[in-house]
């Protein structure tokens, strides 16, 4: 945004100083309102005069324009005046752009602001251009045309004072979107802003890209081709006319992009009431046409050599096949033929037999009707009942046993197709199962297998290493007696081995005993009485060894039933331990000693 002027500088227009002021303290919906003041500001002074360039410059100055640019963007229906007040706010706009010199900020001006208020007014038009094609009662629709050519006034306003937005505008997806409609009003109304935008840039539409140029020239041919209204007409001729005098370049494009462009305004515009301005377009459309006239005999001529030579090359290598086609031809045409007798032929036969199953039928039916008639009159009056009764039953039975055979071969028929693919299956398994057999057979056979992956250069390579390493280390050679020398003392060794370790063994097997011995010897005497408590009894367990075995036997045995008796929440977690395993612990304290550094501890 622009900054106020300084003290320093020509003081600025107290109206337009007021208005700021009033802007700046008022709420965001009053503003609307107030922007629509510069309009009474900007006609008091005259058009191109230095008051109104002070004026505008101020309005720059004191960031209106801006305001003006921020209110078109809201949503118009919560303005003060909605949509005519958008209008006349973009007229506003454009008239403080038009006529603005700039001594600061100049290429923020024209490259930043002025194409940001031409697409505001773009993006403007363009709702009040969809309204106007909803809107239903006459009243709205007049008022939406009339605001939007409000907005467009505006546009071609703006585009005079600043030929450098003329490609903007051109490039924007907006005016594509203006243009490209089937309303005629505001299709008039769009061409006319074009109109105006070439006649004040003649060359905008070289300045734009490729595509753009030709979505405008087709959307000004289709107007031509889709639509009968002369006002359309008129309007798109008078463009294509601009185009073709102003941009020369663009005539070649016409002829050839659009072939039938001028068959079209020969035939359907000319006697419409623009015939002056048609005619001019035709002309300079022909004249075109007759510059490029010799190169195109040319090329028809070359054409016409290159079709001659392919024609005639065709034509010789057809007579060349020709005999053979003709037998191809004759053989097809028999056949067919012969094809077609059969089919009668088949098809006679089919009537005939039909015919003749027909007439039988008939004849069966008749003979049937005929002996239940002679049926009826031997039987009594009081069997009939009885009879009909049981012929509709055997026919009941007779009609379910047709159907239920149609209909299991119906069924037969549809699920012929999976029986196959079933057995197809089976046959395949049975292969596969037999293979597999036979390969397993094979392996258990043959133990010995080639290595896999080795190549007949690798296996060369390998054969060649072991012979230079058998080069390398050749083996020593050894006598018959010096072999059977080793053989000797190896036996011998190995009878010293087995000697030693079987002699080893029962010495662990002595040590063992006697450490059982000691322990046996050491529990009992520190389970013996004192010297003054001692019986005989007592003596004759040291002096024999079957009487301390013993005793440790009871101890256990009784420690053992001590163990079973103790109730269920003792053995809680004793469930994966085996029957015959007691606790150490249980088994130490009852017996009720423990040999801890030769003492005795309980």
């Amino acid at each position: 945004m622009a900054n106020a002027p300084s003290a320093g500088l020509v003081a600025a227009d107290p109206r337009v100083l007021a208005l700021a002021a009033q802007v700046a303290e008022s709420r965001e919906q009053d503003i609307p309102l107030l922007l629509l003041k510069l309009k009474g500001i900007l006609s008091s002074a005259s058009l191109g005069s230095e008051e109104s360039k002070k004026i505008k410059q101020d309005i720059y100055s004191y960031d209106l324009t801006q305001y003006c640019m921020l209110v078109l963007r809201q949503d118009h229906f919560q303005l003060h005046g909605g949509w005519a007040t958008a209008a006349q706010l973009a007229e506003i706009l454009s008239h403080c752009c038009v006529g603005l010199e700039m001594k600061e900020d100049l290429e923020e001006f024209h490259k930043k602001f002025l194409p940001s208020a031409i697409d505001n007014l773009l993006v403007l038009g363009r709702r009040l251009q969809a309204r106007f094609i909803q809107a239903i009662k006459d009243e709205e629709k007049q008022d939406f045309l009339r605001w939007f050519q409000t907005v467009t006034d505006a546009i071609c306003w703006l585009l005079g004072g600043h030929i450098q937005l003329t490609a903007c505008v051109l490039q924007s997806d907006h005016f594509l979107q203006l243009l490209i409609t089937d309303d005629v009003e505001t299709a008039i109304l769009m061409m006319s802003v074009l109109h105006n935008l070439l006649k004040v840039n003649s060359s905008a539409l070289l300045q734009v890209d490729e595509e753009t140029l030709h979505s405008v020239l087709d959307e000004l041919v289709y107007k031509l081709s889709s639509t009968t209204n002369p006002a359309i007409g008129n309007a798109a001729t008078k463009l294509l006319l601009v185009v073709a005098k102003f941009c020369k370049q663009l005539v070649k494009l016409l002829t050839t992009r659009y072939k039938g462009l001028k068959g079209l305004l020969s035939k359907q515009w000319t006697g419409k009431g623009f015939d002056r301005d048609l005619s001019q377009l035709l002309d300079l459309l022909y004249l075109e046409q007759s510059n490029g006239k010799g190169e195109m005999q040319r090329q028809h001529q070359a054409a016409c050599v290159i079709q001659a030579m392919w024609r005639g090359f065709q034509t010789r290598k057809r007579l060349k096949k020709l005999p053979h086609a003709v037998t191809t031809l004759q053989r097809s045409f028999r056949a067919k033929r012969e094809q077609e007798l059969q089919h009668l032929k088949k098809q006679k036969e089919d009537e005939a037999l039909k015919l003749q199953m027909q007439l039988q039928r008939q004849r069966s039916m008749r003979l049937f009707h005929e002996r239940q008639l002679a049926l009826l009159k031997i039987i009594h009056a009081s069997q009939v009942d009885k009879y009909m009764e049981e012929m509709e039953r055997k026919s009941a039975l007779t009609i379910q046993r047709f159907w239920r055979g149609y209909r299991a071969r119906r069924n037969f028929h549809q699920q012929r197709q999976s029986v196959k693919e079933y057995k197809a299956a089976v046959v395949i398994q049975r292969a596969v199962c037999k293979f597999l057999e036979k390969r397993r057979r094979r392996r258990s056979l043959s133990s010995w297998k080639d290595p896999k992956g080795l190549t007949d250069e690798q296996r060369l390579a390998l054969q060649q290493k072991v012979d230079d390493y058998i080069k390398l280390h050749p083996a020593s050679q050894m006598s018959e007696e010096r072999s059977k020398e080793l053989h000797m003392q190896a036996q011998e060794k190995l009878a010293q081995f087995l000697l030693r370790s079987r002699l080893d063994q029962r010495a662990a097997q002595r040590r063992e005993t006697l450490l059982a011995q000691v322990n046996t010897d050491v529990e009992l005497l520190m389970n013996a009485p004192g010297l003054a408590e001692t019986t005989e009894k007592d003596l004759d367990v040291f002096m024999s060894r079957s009487v301390p075995v013993a005793t440790k036997a009871r101890q256990s045995h009784n420690t053992m039933l001590k163990y079973t008796r103790w109730p269920w929440w003792k053995k809680l977690g004793d469930e994966f331990m085996e029957d015959d395993v007691i606790p150490d612990d249980d088994l130490n304290a009852e017996l009720g000693t423990l040999f801890i550094g030769g003492r005795k501890s309980c």
